[in-house]
């Protein structure tokens, strides 16, 4: 195999845990909407809990991404 095509393929599939935390976000703010409107009195006090939730999804997309443009451009 090209080692040009195997680069992009790499590329390719680290890109994967993009999908993975898109679909994680969307899972954490549809559960926690879904929750709050069942109970809006609880729904102030999970707020610290979702936006920490959200740091960390998205920083292992970032992670993904970071990945990928390595294996592009550094190797």
């Amino acid at each position: 195999m090209d080692p040009v095509a195997a680069k992009y393929i790499g590329a390719g599939l680290a890109c994967l845990g993009m999908a993975g935390a898109a679909v994680g976000l969307g899972n954490l703010f549809g559960q926690f909407f879904a929750g709050a409107l069942r109970n809006p009195s609880a729904a102030d006090g999970q707020r610290a809990n979702l936006l920490l939730g959200f740091a960390l999804t998205e920083a292992l997309g970032i992670f993904s991404l970071l990945v990928a443009l390595l294996l592009l451009f550094a190797v």
